[in-house]
Protein backbone atom coordinates (compact mmCIF):
# COMPACT_ATOMS: atom_id res chain seq x y z
CA UNK A 1 0.00 0.00 0.00
CA UNK A 2 1.31 3.54 -0.87
CA UNK A 3 2.30 5.95 2.20
CA UNK A 4 0.06 9.50 1.87
CA UNK A 5 3.25 10.74 0.61
CA UNK A 6 4.00 8.55 -1.84
CA UNK A 7 0.55 8.98 -3.27
CA UNK A 8 1.18 13.04 -2.68
CA UNK A 9 4.79 12.86 -4.91
CA UNK A 10 3.04 9.95 -7.60
CA UNK A 11 0.31 13.30 -8.12
CA UNK A 12 3.16 15.67 -8.45
CA UNK A 13 4.93 13.74 -10.79
CA UNK A 14 1.34 14.12 -13.02
CA UNK A 15 1.38 10.10 -12.59
CA UNK A 16 -1.80 9.01 -11.87
CA UNK A 17 -1.57 6.76 -7.93
CA UNK A 18 -3.50 4.07 -6.73
CA UNK A 19 -6.36 7.15 -5.44
CA UNK A 20 -5.99 10.74 -5.86
CA UNK A 21 -4.63 12.31 -2.74
CA UNK A 22 -6.82 13.94 -0.61
CA UNK A 23 -7.32 16.91 1.72
CA UNK A 24 -10.59 18.10 3.73
CA UNK A 25 -10.71 21.01 6.66
CA UNK A 26 -12.94 21.83 8.45
CA UNK A 27 -14.56 24.69 10.54
CA UNK A 28 -14.63 24.13 14.46
CA UNK A 29 -18.21 23.77 14.11
CA UNK A 30 -18.11 20.86 11.98
CA UNK A 31 -15.10 19.46 13.21
CA UNK A 32 -16.93 18.70 16.45
CA UNK A 33 -19.90 17.27 14.37
CA UNK A 34 -17.17 14.48 12.87
CA UNK A 35 -15.14 13.94 15.83
CA UNK A 36 -18.90 11.87 17.09
CA UNK A 37 -18.15 9.31 14.28
CA UNK A 38 -14.81 8.98 15.91
CA UNK A 39 -14.97 8.88 19.96
CA UNK A 40 -11.93 6.67 20.56
CA UNK A 41 -9.52 9.32 18.98
CA UNK A 42 -7.13 11.25 21.07
CA UNK A 43 -6.50 15.13 19.56
CA UNK A 44 -4.53 15.83 22.66
CA UNK A 45 -1.83 13.37 21.75
CA UNK A 46 -2.00 13.81 18.58
CA UNK A 47 -3.96 17.06 17.09
CA UNK A 48 -3.95 15.46 13.76
CA UNK A 49 -6.03 11.74 14.19
CA UNK A 50 -9.15 13.22 12.92
CA UNK A 51 -7.19 14.33 9.55
CA UNK A 52 -5.33 10.98 9.45
CA UNK A 53 -8.51 8.81 10.62
CA UNK A 54 -10.62 10.26 7.36
CA UNK A 55 -7.70 9.62 5.20
CA UNK A 56 -5.80 12.85 4.44
CA UNK A 57 -2.76 12.50 2.61
CA UNK A 58 -1.67 16.22 2.96
CA UNK A 59 -1.13 17.14 6.71
CA UNK A 60 -1.64 21.27 7.47
CA UNK A 61 0.38 23.83 10.18
CA UNK A 62 -0.30 27.47 9.72
CA UNK A 63 1.78 30.40 10.76
CA UNK A 64 0.77 34.42 10.08
CA UNK A 65 -2.15 36.24 10.06
CA UNK A 66 -5.52 35.23 10.12
CA UNK A 67 -4.35 32.05 12.18
CA UNK A 68 -6.96 32.67 15.44
CA UNK A 69 -10.10 34.57 13.84
CA UNK A 70 -12.24 32.55 15.58
CA UNK A 71 -11.96 33.74 18.80
CA UNK A 72 -14.03 33.22 21.75
CA UNK A 73 -15.81 36.90 22.59
CA UNK A 74 -18.06 39.06 20.74
CA UNK A 75 -15.29 41.15 19.71
CA UNK A 76 -11.38 41.26 19.75
CA UNK A 77 -7.90 42.65 18.82
CA UNK A 78 -5.54 40.34 17.16
CA UNK A 79 -1.91 41.18 17.36
CA UNK A 80 -1.80 43.35 14.39
CA UNK A 81 -4.00 45.45 15.57
CA UNK A 82 -6.65 43.95 13.45
CA UNK A 83 -10.08 44.52 15.37
CA UNK A 84 -12.27 41.89 14.90
CA UNK A 85 -16.21 41.48 15.68
CA UNK A 86 -18.50 37.90 15.82
CA UNK A 87 -20.83 36.93 13.38
CA UNK A 88 -22.87 34.21 14.65
CA UNK A 89 -25.35 31.75 11.97
CA UNK A 90 -27.70 29.09 12.28
CA UNK A 91 -27.99 26.17 10.75
CA UNK A 92 -29.96 22.75 10.80
CA UNK A 93 -27.38 20.86 12.87
CA UNK A 94 -26.78 23.86 15.21
CA UNK A 95 -25.26 27.16 15.36
CA UNK A 96 -21.75 28.33 14.62
CA UNK A 97 -19.89 31.21 14.40
CA UNK A 98 -17.43 33.65 11.65
CA UNK A 99 -15.43 36.66 12.67
CA UNK A 100 -15.25 39.72 9.71
CA UNK A 101 -12.69 42.49 10.34
CA UNK A 102 -14.36 45.66 12.18
CA UNK A 103 -10.82 48.26 12.87
CA UNK A 104 -8.08 49.08 10.46
CA UNK A 105 -5.05 49.81 12.68
CA UNK A 106 -3.48 51.37 9.28
CA UNK A 107 -6.46 53.08 8.58
CA UNK A 108 -4.46 56.96 8.48
CA UNK A 109 -1.80 57.38 6.48
CA UNK A 110 0.43 58.62 9.33
CA UNK A 111 0.35 55.06 11.14
CA UNK A 112 1.75 53.81 8.31
CA UNK A 113 5.39 55.12 8.57
CA UNK A 114 5.65 53.71 12.46
CA UNK A 115 3.47 50.13 12.72
CA UNK A 116 5.82 47.56 13.50
CA UNK A 117 4.75 43.81 12.33
CA UNK A 118 4.94 41.04 14.65
CA UNK A 119 7.96 38.92 14.83
CA UNK A 120 8.36 36.02 12.46
CA UNK A 121 11.33 34.86 14.26
CA UNK A 122 9.80 33.86 17.75
CA UNK A 123 10.06 29.68 18.20
CA UNK A 124 7.05 29.14 19.81
CA UNK A 125 5.28 29.87 16.16
CA UNK A 126 6.93 27.33 14.64
CA UNK A 127 6.41 24.60 17.12
CA UNK A 128 3.23 22.68 16.13
CA UNK A 129 4.79 22.15 12.67
CA UNK A 130 8.26 20.72 14.19
CA UNK A 131 6.17 17.98 16.07
CA UNK A 132 3.81 17.59 12.82
CA UNK A 133 7.37 16.99 11.08
CA UNK A 134 8.46 14.60 13.55
CA UNK A 135 5.71 12.99 13.66
CA UNK A 136 3.84 12.34 10.55
CA UNK A 137 6.93 13.52 8.18
CA UNK A 138 7.69 10.43 6.83
CA UNK A 139 4.42 9.49 5.68
CA UNK A 140 1.97 12.50 4.73
CA UNK A 141 2.73 15.54 2.59
CA UNK A 142 3.68 17.76 5.47
CA UNK A 143 2.22 21.54 3.97
CA UNK A 144 3.45 25.00 5.69
CA UNK A 145 0.35 27.48 5.23
CA UNK A 146 1.19 31.32 4.66
CA UNK A 147 -2.59 32.06 3.93
CA UNK A 148 -3.28 35.43 3.50
CA UNK A 149 0.49 36.19 2.28
CA UNK A 150 0.03 39.89 0.98
CA UNK A 151 -2.99 41.37 -0.46
CA UNK A 152 -5.49 40.11 2.16
CA UNK A 153 -3.50 40.97 5.18
CA UNK A 154 -2.95 44.66 4.11
CA UNK A 155 -6.57 45.41 3.35
CA UNK A 156 -7.31 43.85 6.86
CA UNK A 157 -4.71 46.63 8.37
CA UNK A 158 -5.55 49.41 6.01
CA UNK A 159 -9.01 48.43 5.23
CA UNK A 160 -10.86 46.80 2.18
CA UNK A 161 -12.27 50.23 0.62
CA UNK A 162 -9.46 52.68 1.18
CA UNK A 163 -6.77 49.83 -0.03
CA UNK A 164 -8.46 49.36 -3.37
CA UNK A 165 -8.76 53.35 -3.88
CA UNK A 166 -4.30 53.67 -2.66
CA UNK A 167 -3.95 51.30 -5.93
CA UNK A 168 -4.82 54.31 -8.20
CA UNK A 169 -4.48 57.57 -6.02
CA UNK A 170 -1.40 56.76 -3.46
CA UNK A 171 -0.20 53.62 -5.28
CA UNK A 172 3.66 54.23 -2.81
CA UNK A 173 1.57 54.13 0.32
CA UNK A 174 -0.09 50.50 -1.05
CA UNK A 175 3.25 49.11 -1.97
CA UNK A 176 4.42 50.21 1.76
CA UNK A 177 1.64 48.67 3.80
CA UNK A 178 1.80 45.42 1.23
CA UNK A 179 5.35 45.11 2.29
CA UNK A 180 4.48 44.50 6.01
CA UNK A 181 2.37 41.29 5.39
CA UNK A 182 4.86 40.12 2.31
CA UNK A 183 8.17 40.11 4.74
CA UNK A 184 6.41 39.10 7.41
CA UNK A 185 5.00 35.72 5.76
CA UNK A 186 8.22 35.26 3.88
CA UNK A 187 10.37 35.28 6.94
CA UNK A 188 7.47 32.84 8.22
CA UNK A 189 7.55 30.64 4.86
CA UNK A 190 11.45 30.58 4.61
CA UNK A 191 11.78 28.94 7.94
CA UNK A 192 8.94 26.63 7.26
CA UNK A 193 11.30 25.55 4.51
CA UNK A 194 14.33 25.20 6.55
CA UNK A 195 12.03 22.85 8.83
CA UNK A 196 11.92 20.38 5.89
CA UNK A 197 7.71 21.15 4.83
CA UNK A 198 7.26 19.37 1.61
CA UNK A 199 4.98 21.80 0.33
CA UNK A 200 4.03 25.77 1.29
CA UNK A 201 0.71 27.16 0.91
CA UNK A 202 0.52 30.97 -0.18
CA UNK A 203 -2.56 33.04 -1.66
CA UNK A 204 -4.63 35.29 -1.52
CA UNK A 205 -8.21 35.77 -2.65
CA UNK A 206 -7.91 38.24 -5.42
CA UNK A 207 -11.19 36.78 -7.44
CA UNK A 208 -14.80 37.13 -6.90
CA UNK A 209 -17.62 34.70 -8.08
CA UNK A 210 -17.78 36.08 -11.44
CA UNK A 211 -14.39 37.77 -12.26
CA UNK A 212 -11.53 39.55 -10.48
CA UNK A 213 -11.63 41.49 -7.38
CA UNK A 214 -8.61 43.70 -8.71
CA UNK A 215 -7.90 44.37 -12.36
CA UNK A 216 -5.23 42.03 -13.85
CA UNK A 217 -2.83 44.52 -14.40
CA UNK A 218 -3.42 45.53 -10.89
CA UNK A 219 -2.11 42.39 -9.57
CA UNK A 220 0.44 42.99 -11.95
CA UNK A 221 1.50 45.89 -10.49
CA UNK A 222 1.93 45.83 -6.99
CA UNK A 223 1.52 41.49 -5.97
CA UNK A 224 3.14 39.60 -9.05
CA UNK A 225 6.60 41.20 -8.38
CA UNK A 226 5.94 40.11 -4.85
CA UNK A 227 5.19 37.02 -5.52
CA UNK A 228 7.94 36.19 -7.89
CA UNK A 229 10.55 37.25 -5.42
CA UNK A 230 8.76 35.45 -2.37
CA UNK A 231 8.87 32.12 -4.26
CA UNK A 232 12.34 32.52 -5.27
CA UNK A 233 13.63 33.23 -2.29
CA UNK A 234 12.08 29.57 -0.68
CA UNK A 235 13.46 28.28 -3.91
CA UNK A 236 17.20 29.55 -2.75
CA UNK A 237 16.56 27.20 0.11
CA UNK A 238 15.00 24.49 -1.29
CA UNK A 239 14.56 24.41 -5.25
CA UNK A 240 12.14 21.50 -5.03
CA UNK A 241 9.82 23.12 -2.20
CA UNK A 242 6.06 22.57 -3.66
CA UNK A 243 4.33 25.97 -3.93
CA UNK A 244 0.01 26.07 -3.87
CA UNK A 245 -1.40 29.05 -4.28
CA UNK A 246 -4.51 29.88 -2.90
CA UNK A 247 -7.55 31.93 -4.71
CA UNK A 248 -11.42 31.97 -4.51
CA UNK A 249 -13.10 33.11 -7.05
CA UNK A 250 -12.55 33.56 -11.12
CA UNK A 251 -8.60 34.21 -11.40
CA UNK A 252 -8.43 32.98 -14.84
CA UNK A 253 -6.43 36.07 -16.50
CA UNK A 254 -3.36 35.54 -14.49
CA UNK A 255 -3.32 31.80 -13.64
CA UNK A 256 -0.40 31.58 -16.50
CA UNK A 257 1.05 34.28 -14.91
CA UNK A 258 1.37 32.12 -11.27
CA UNK A 259 2.84 29.39 -13.19
CA UNK A 260 5.27 31.79 -14.83
CA UNK A 261 6.24 32.81 -11.31
CA UNK A 262 6.75 29.09 -9.96
CA UNK A 263 3.52 28.17 -8.47
CA UNK A 264 3.21 24.08 -8.25
CA UNK A 265 -0.41 23.45 -7.39
CA UNK A 266 -3.32 25.83 -7.87
CA UNK A 267 -6.29 25.54 -5.44
CA UNK A 268 -9.65 25.61 -4.77
CA UNK A 269 -10.75 25.19 -8.26
CA UNK A 270 -14.53 26.06 -7.56
CA UNK A 271 -16.85 25.12 -10.29
CA UNK A 272 -19.15 27.56 -9.70
CA UNK A 273 -16.54 29.93 -10.95
CA UNK A 274 -14.54 28.31 -13.31
CA UNK A 275 -14.54 25.40 -15.57
CA UNK A 276 -12.37 22.38 -14.17
CA UNK A 277 -12.16 20.56 -17.71
CA UNK A 278 -10.91 23.87 -19.38
CA UNK A 279 -8.61 24.57 -16.79
CA UNK A 280 -7.09 20.93 -17.21
CA UNK A 281 -6.96 21.41 -20.79
CA UNK A 282 -5.04 24.60 -20.81
CA UNK A 283 -2.84 24.34 -17.83
CA UNK A 284 -2.66 20.53 -16.54
CA UNK A 285 -0.09 19.06 -18.15
CA UNK A 286 1.82 21.01 -16.14
CA UNK A 287 -0.15 22.56 -13.15
CA UNK A 288 -1.42 20.41 -9.86
CA UNK A 289 -4.59 21.49 -9.17
CA UNK A 290 -6.31 21.23 -5.54
CA UNK A 291 -9.91 21.26 -4.42
CA UNK A 292 -12.95 21.17 -6.93
CA UNK A 293 -15.20 19.56 -4.82
CA UNK A 294 -17.97 22.65 -4.58
CA UNK A 295 -18.80 23.59 -0.90
CA UNK A 296 -21.27 26.22 -1.98
CA UNK A 297 -24.39 23.73 -3.07
CA UNK A 298 -23.01 20.77 -4.12
CA UNK A 299 -22.23 19.41 -0.64
CA UNK A 300 -24.58 21.44 1.48
CA UNK A 301 -27.56 21.23 -0.66
CA UNK A 302 -27.45 17.72 -2.76
CA UNK A 303 -28.24 14.47 -1.75
CA UNK A 304 -25.52 11.58 -0.70
CA UNK A 305 -25.72 9.52 -4.16
CA UNK A 306 -25.34 13.14 -5.98
CA UNK A 307 -22.58 13.91 -3.87
CA UNK A 308 -20.57 10.49 -4.38
CA UNK A 309 -21.17 11.09 -8.46
CA UNK A 310 -20.26 14.77 -8.63
CA UNK A 311 -17.01 14.08 -6.54
CA UNK A 312 -16.35 10.74 -9.03
CA UNK A 313 -16.39 12.82 -12.05
CA UNK A 314 -14.21 15.70 -10.37
CA UNK A 315 -11.75 13.25 -10.07
CA UNK A 316 -11.60 12.30 -13.40
CA UNK A 317 -11.60 15.49 -15.21
CA UNK A 318 -8.72 16.97 -12.99
CA UNK A 319 -7.24 13.34 -11.70
CA UNK A 320 -6.98 12.18 -15.17
CA UNK A 321 -3.23 12.01 -15.50
CA UNK A 322 -2.18 12.45 -11.67
CA UNK A 323 -2.15 15.85 -10.56
CA UNK A 324 -4.69 16.42 -8.52
CA UNK A 325 -5.36 16.83 -4.99
CA UNK A 326 -9.18 16.16 -4.13
CA UNK A 327 -11.12 18.01 -1.72
CA UNK A 328 -14.05 20.69 -0.76
CA UNK A 329 -13.34 24.35 -2.28
CA UNK A 330 -12.87 25.48 1.21
CA UNK A 331 -13.82 24.08 4.94
CA UNK A 332 -16.41 21.87 5.69
CA UNK A 333 -19.43 24.11 6.98
CA UNK A 334 -21.83 23.35 9.78
CA UNK A 335 -24.07 22.77 6.87
CA UNK A 336 -22.98 20.07 5.47
CA UNK A 337 -25.05 16.65 6.20
CA UNK A 338 -23.02 13.85 7.77
CA UNK A 339 -24.08 11.72 5.33
CA UNK A 340 -22.90 13.91 2.17
CA UNK A 341 -19.34 14.69 3.76
CA UNK A 342 -18.81 10.43 3.81
CA UNK A 343 -20.10 9.98 0.31
CA UNK A 344 -17.41 12.78 -0.67
CA UNK A 345 -14.70 10.76 1.30
CA UNK A 346 -16.17 7.43 -0.20
CA UNK A 347 -15.70 9.01 -3.09
CA UNK A 348 -12.23 10.24 -3.06
CA UNK A 349 -10.38 7.56 -1.47
CA UNK A 350 -11.65 4.53 -2.53
CA UNK A 351 -9.07 2.51 -4.87
CA UNK A 352 -9.57 3.81 -8.36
Amino acid sequence: MMTAKERVLMMLAHQRPDRPPMQVSFTPEFKQRLLGEYPSLDLVSDPYALDIAIGSDLLLDTVGWMTAYNQPGEHYTDEWGVGWKAVEYSTPFGNGRYTEVEKNPLADDAAVVSFKAPDPHRPHLYEPIKRLLSNHGDTHCITGVVKTTIFECAWGLRGLEQMMMDFYLDPDIADAILDIPFNYHREVAKEMVRLGVDMIWIGDDVGSQNGMMISPDTWRTFLKPKMASFIASLREINKDIVVAYHSDGVINPIIGELMEVGVDVLNPIQPNCMDPSELKKLYGSKLCFWGGIDQQSVLPFSTAEEVYETTKQMVSILGEDGGYIAGPTHNVQLDVPMENFKAMVQAITEKQ
